[in-house]
């Protein structure tokens, strides 16, 4: 069955193509990891089907035949803000379909990583002898389906949307200052969104303390195309690649983590009861979000988010 999935998914990338309608879509990708399991709000990025990468710096139309681009804010991947990496090997580390591995284990994830890394990120990330792989946070870019399941919130764009998209990314200072509290990779995903739809993101002041997470910015997406149905909001699933690698863990934002965990709640409902309170309620009527039941598996573009399913 795993097997099935995975070579269903595959079939459904292979469907994207050029001919698909021109999107953008949030990736709201679950925590993984020793880091995971300290900060479960996860990782967020931008999958836009008719945007490339000419270089993991410069971004231009699609031509013929390409899948598309995911773009994402890092901590201390080259001193860049954002860096853009080609689909197929944004999620498995290899540059053709043909070569997608149907099951993993780790030692078959470091050697994919470190072939896409001699073949395409040496200059973000340098090895520090000129031979080794370096460490370091540059193997988000390649390979992400091998750690996590990646949940996707996808709406319709136009061509002139994506152009000006290109023109102003392209055209600005791409210098990295990533903050985890006020300039992660949640608020560049916000700063894409609304740069195609103004005002389409909003942070919680509540349910996150005002920190943008990638669970709110799907959360804003959802609402923003439910106002907007002309905008065909669909949602999909990648799921994680079979095998033995550890699985990715389930997504949470800041209060709800916060409210299911004795050790930090109890004591902020002592410092600050009225507070802690406050973050309660809001997360009860408004921060339990649940994922869609009846997403495609990554069909991108197939079916429209369900009315009621994402809340």
């Amino acid at each position: 069955m795993r097997m099935f999935r995975s070579l269903l998914a595959l079939a459904a990338i292979a469907l994207i193509g050029s001919t698909a309608r021109a999107s953008v879509a949030l990736l709201m990708e679950e925590p993984f990891g020793e880091f995971g399991e300290f900060n479960p709000t996860g990782h967020a990025a931008v999958y836009l089907n008719h945007l490339c990468a000419e270089t993991p710096l410069e971004l231009r139309p699609c031509r013929e035949g390409e899948y598309g681009v995911v773009i994402s804010r890092y901590h201390k991947v080259g001193g860049k803000d954002w860096i853009a990496e080609p689909l197929v090997r944004y999620l498995y580390a290899v540059d053709t379909l043909q070569d997608v591995p149907q099951s993993v284990t780790h030692e078959d994830v470091v050697r994919l990583r470190t072939a896409a890394w001699s073949a395409h990120l040496q200059d973000l990330a340098p090895s520090k002898n000129g031979v080794e792989t370096p460490g370091g946070e540059w193997i988000q870019l390649v390979g992400s389906s091998y750690d996590r399941t990646i949940h996707g919130f996808q709406i319709d764009t136009t061509p002139e949307q994506d152009e000006r998209f290109i023109a102003i990314f392209n055209d600005k200072k791409n210098v990295g200052h990533f903050n985890l509290i006020a300039h992660n990779c949640a608020d560049f995903s916000r700063e894409v969104l609304d740069t195609y739809f103004p005002k389409s993101e909003r942070r919680s002041f509540f349910a996150d303390f005002g920190i943008m997470t990638p669970r709110q910015a799907a959360r804003s997406l959802v609402q923003y195309g439910r106002k907007h149905p002309d905008l065909n909001m669909t949602a999909f699933t990648i799921p994680q690649v079979p095998g033995t690698m550890k699985r990715s863990t389930k997504i949470d934002g800041v209060a709800a983590s916060l409210i299911r965990s004795k050790k930090y709640v109890i004591p902020l409902a002592v410092l600050a009861p009225e507070a802690t309170g406050a973050v309660a309620v809001d997360y009860l009527v408004a921060g339990r979000q649940k994922l869609p039941k009846d997403a495609k598996l990554f069909q991108i573009g197939d079916t429209a988010l369900p009315g009621e399913s994402a809340d």
